[in-house]
Formats: structure tokens, C-alpha cells, sequence
């Protein structure tokens, strides 16, 4: 583990609750989760969105903490309508996602959240095109987010493989 993600350990004491807007406030949320998934070692863990297009999953500092969560007993699950823009916009994400390729799960389904899920706390990006945020750690808001997860789920087709086969 760097130095540097060893220092957003400590940096970054609590889980965020509240309504945030912008997409420099999204983007900090999500790096802020990241580095909260790595010091709590939550699992599972849901990241979804359409596109992941504006997601910062590509920086250096996002995926050392992935890495740093990752191992025996977790796992992840990502939805989204359409992975082609993390390949493109991501490929330290690609990376990542092909090392850990039996712990994270990925599909495709027409209208997924854009969210981040843990059992304990969850984000939801509540007007994309705004860039609304609310984060909370409400059992019954996390809950709600997870049952429309779980739906969009089971709708969804396997999606983002870990390695892309030429013939």
C-alpha cells in the first residue's frame, strides 16, 4: 500500500451522510468510499451507474484502494447499462478488474442506479444530469436502493468480462 493511501486512511474519518451537488462533489464521494471500503473491508459492495462515464475509477488513488479491499471474502457487483466507457475512460479500473476478476461480478441492464451500496451505507446519485448526491447510512434508505439493485440485477445479462478473447 502507498504511502499515500496509508495517509487518506487516516484523512478520511467517517462514512459522508447528507445531500451533496456537483460533480466535484460526486467525484470526491466516490473517492472518499473507496478509501472507506478499503479501511472497513466492506462486503459486498455494489458500484452502478449507466456508464461510469464520470466516475473518477480510473485514477491511481481509486484503484490502489480497490486493491487494497480486495481479497478473500469479498465481493463486488457492478451494473450498468454499458461497460464500453470504463474500458475506454478506465483502463487502471480494467486492470484491477482482471486481477480480481473471482470476487467481482458484472451486468448489463437497461436502467441501473447510479449508486454506490455497502450493508452499512449507500450513495445515490439521485439526478444524474445535476449531479445530485445523497448519502446515508439510513437502514431503511439502504435497504430501498438495495431491492431496486437486486431488481435491475436479476434483469441484467453478464456483462464486462475480466479478459476479452479474440478468435
Amino acid at each position: 500500500m502507498s504511502d499515500d493511501l496509508a495517509g487518506r486512511f487516516e484523512e478520511v474519518p467517517m462514512w459522508p451522510e447528507g445531500r451533496f451537488q456537483g460533480r466535484e462533489a460526486f467525484a470526491g464521494l466516490v473517492r472518499q468510499a473507496a478509501v472507506l471500503l478499503a479501511r472497513e473491508k466492506c462486503s459486498p459492495v455494489v458500484f452502478s451507474d449507466a456508464d461510469f462515464s464520470d466516475w473518477p475509477l480510473g485514477e491511481r488513488a481509486v484503484v490502489e484502494a480497490l486493491h487494497a479491499w480486495a481479497g478473500q471474502g469479498r465481493a463486488m457487483r457492478w451494473l450498468a447499462r454499458d461497460f464500453r466507457a470504463v474500458r475506454q475512460a478506465h483502463p487502471r479500473l480494467v486492470q484491477w478488474r482482471g486481477i480480481w476478476s473471482h470476487i467481482v461480478e458484472a451486468r448489463a441492464c437497461p436502467v441501473p442506479p447510479s449508486a454506490i451500496w455497502t450493508p452499512a451505507w449507500a450513495m445515490e446519485r439521485i439526478d444524474p444530469e445535476r449531479c445530485v448526491v445523497v448519502a446515508t447510512a439510513d437502514t431503511g434508505r439502504c435497504q430501498a436502493l438495495r431491492e431496486r439493485i437486486d431488481a435491475c440485477w436479476e434483469r441484467g445479462m453478464p456483462s464486462f468480462p475480466a479478459s476479452v478473447l479474440g478468435l
